[in-house]
């Protein structure tokens, strides 16, 4: 069976088809169009990941700002130490990421706000408009809201 058939029946058998193909320098047998996609699919998956985990820092760092004495406080802390880990990992696998980081900011702020508002039951008011932390102090292991 041809690799460009597989990609549609059997997406496992076509990955390990293609890395085969790949391997043996057989390139002229490789299903080049859906290759091409799937490797452009990682990368746009690592840019959802950081910014993924940039909203759930950004919740946590808002909650901690406004209910810095919650019983919650701890685990928000946690959830900040564990978002920062990885997004250290995110960032030495993909250096260029980096460069996202002050768009995915402004991008997930406000479902930021959204679940700060809702994971500590205030009014999305209570939370500043804008970020009011920089990418320094979001990434920034010592850094906590006042």
């Amino acid at each position: 069976m041809m690799a460009r058939d597989l990609y549609d029946q059997d997406f496992l058998e076509w990955t390990r088809c293609t890395a085969a193909l790949l391997r043996a320098g057989r390139l002229a047998e490789l299903d080049a169009e859906h290759l091409a996609e799937e490797v452009e699919d990682l990368g746009i998956s690592q840019e959802r990941e950081l910014g993924s985990r940039l909203r759930v820092l950004l919740t946590h760092l808002l909650k901690l700002r406004v209910e810095p004495r919650s019983r919650a406080a701890q685990g928000w802390k946690a959830t900040v130490k564990v978002q920062r880990l990885e997004i250290r990992r995110l960032l030495r696998w993909a250096p260029s990421l980096q460069n996202r980081i002050g768009e995915d900011i402004t991008d997930v702020y406000e479902a930021a706000i959204a679940r700060a508002a809702a994971g500590t039951r205030l009014p999305e008011t209570r939370f500043p408009e804008t970020c009011p932390f920089s990418i320094e102090q979001i990434l920034d292991d010592g850094f906590l809201p006042p």
